[in-house]
């Protein structure tokens, strides 16, 4: 990427997922590490660039995946433990049933649960042989994908993680923006085998013996990847917000710099730390929204791909009274109701193929509203736009529907891969290629804007129904 934010080169590289049992799912570091040698290669390879032309590399990723490695080697000693993996439920049903929650939620603004990795860290020290003592003599290194990544690129030189990172483990206190002794006892995790919290935007590392680059590059951007799209989005002030819309729908909302206890068990994490300036965001999730399309094409084979939806939804200029809540893995916030089952209603003998497609989609732009009016409430004012990016934000139709739904102005990027900009603007920051972060705005240049359509009583009659069919939705696991 230039300058100008325009994308030179891209290349992408899969890597297998693991799931050695029911609830498990891991990655293999070493396969990880593999897909970066040979993006970095395909990258360089689109853009006709030398290595030697690179100025600065940023780095965002999944942020609660964790691995455990030897600080000698690099080697990992077990496969990492990936964000969605559930296997340590149960500590954390334990923590809880012993009064714990309340002391994570106020240290760290996170709620006791599996996604994060501080319960990972501690099953892979009592898991993996000799585990624990190894760490407890600094013979080993935890990190989420950042650090591994930054720790092979730097030939073991930078054992680090950004704030954005660290404030998903369950480790960090969210105000000290430090490693919280309360909580690695709590947890059981030693401080030894921990990064170094460095922020977002800075020269923290730089490359040594990484095949295709010469060495002294500076990694000078770090974000978990939510995060990253958020800055990627020029999200700076308050009160503004950004929805990625992939498998599940993110949304983070700039809350300035103190962060916001929410009414509505929204996550409170930090945004970024770019030089003396730390903000932090609320953030909410839907699990289903793109996945909801897949089962679409999957599950009922309504569709030959993911992108046929827009079509099929045209068809018809409403979905005439049809709902879906797509509640297949339960619901997220403002309901944390993991017995929620997804539900079609206001089915007729005319409802088609074209309603459910265009009921799908409303019903993604639903799931989002729902996460801004709570994070309105929250901020004690009422939002004015959105910045959106993701897959599914290609959609105009979902886009229109989104911006009738929730009242407010919805913006997309010219490119919708806002968390490797977001990535790629921190480095521009903290190699110094920009004063600050406003300069670095010029990288994110919109595309298109939706307005709302329709009045204001047809707004509430579709909000309204939606809250009855999420209502039965709801009922329906209790019966």
């Amino acid at each position: 990427m230039d300058l100008a934010g325009k994308t030179l080169g891209r290349h992408t590289v899969e890597f297998p997922q693991h799931f050695p049992q029911p609830g498990w799912v891991e990655h293999d570091p070493e396969a990880i590490w593999e897909s970066v040698v040979d993006a970095v290669a395909g990258a360089l390879r689109a853009a006709s660039v030398a290595g030697e032309r690179i100025a600065a590399i940023g780095v965002t990723n999944q942020r609660e995946t964790t691995v455990l490695w030897d600080r000698s080697t690099g080697q990992p000693l077990h496969r990492a433990i990936v964000w969605q993996d559930r296997r340590t439920a149960s500590r954390c049903a334990e923590l809880r049933a012993a009064g714990h929650e309340a002391l994570v939620l106020s240290r760290t603004g996170l709620v006791l649960d599996p996604y994060f990795s501080g319960t990972k860290i501690a099953w892979l020290l009592d898991e993996v042989s000799g585990g624990r003592d190894r760490a407890e003599r600094g013979e080993l290194a935890f990190g989420t994908i950042d650090s591994y990544l930054i720790y092979r690129l730097t030939k073991g030189a930078a054992h680090v993680t950004d704030v954005t990172n660290a404030s998903r483990t369950m480790l960090m206190d969210l105000g000290s923006l430090a490693w919280d002794p309360a909580m690695l006892d709590l947890l059981r995790v030693p401080r030894v085998v921990l990064p170094t919290i460095v922020p977002c935007a800075g020269r923290v590392a730089a490359t040594a013996r990484f095949p295709g680059l010469p060495d002294a590059i500076p990694i000078a951007g770090i974000a978990g990847d939510q995060q990253a799209a958020l800055f990627g989005q020029a999200c700076f002030g308050v009160g503004d917000v950004k929805c990625t819309y992939g498998t599940g729908a993110f949304v983070l909302l700039n809350v300035g710099p103190k962060p916001i206890a929410s009414r509505f068990g929204l996550l409170s994490t930090v945004a970024w730390q770019v030089g003396g300036e730390v903000a932090y965001a609320l953030e909410g999730s839907a699990f289903v929204a793109g996945a909801a399309v897949q089962w679409l094409r999957d599950g009922l084979g309504l569709i030959q791909r993911a992108a046929d939806i827009e079509q099929l939804a045209r068809r018809v200029p409403s979905s005439d009274g049809v709902y879906f809540v797509p509640a297949l893995a339960g619901l997220g916030a403002p309901y944390w109701d993991a017995h929620a089952r997804g539900l079609v209603c206001g089915l007729t003998r005319g409802t088609t193929a074209a309603h459910l497609a265009r009921a799908t989609l409303e019903a993604i732009a639903h799931e989002v509203t729902d996460l801004l009016g709570a994070m309105g409430e929250d901020l004690g004012s009422p939002l004015r736009r959105m910045r959106v990016d993701g897959g599914a934000a290609a959609n105009d139709l979902l886009m229109q529907e989104q911006a009738s739904l929730c009242g407010m102005s919805i913006e997309r990027p010219q490119d919708l891969e806002t968390t490797a900009r977001g990535a790629a603007m921190l480095a521009a920051v903290g190699a110094g290629l920009f004063a600050d972060k406003a300069a670095a705005a010029q990288m994110a240049p919109l595309e298109r804007s939706f307005v709302p359509s329709g009045d204001q009583r047809t707004r509430d009659q579709a909000r309204a129904g939606w809250r009855q069919a999420v209502a039965r939705a709801r009922l329906g696991a209790t019966d």
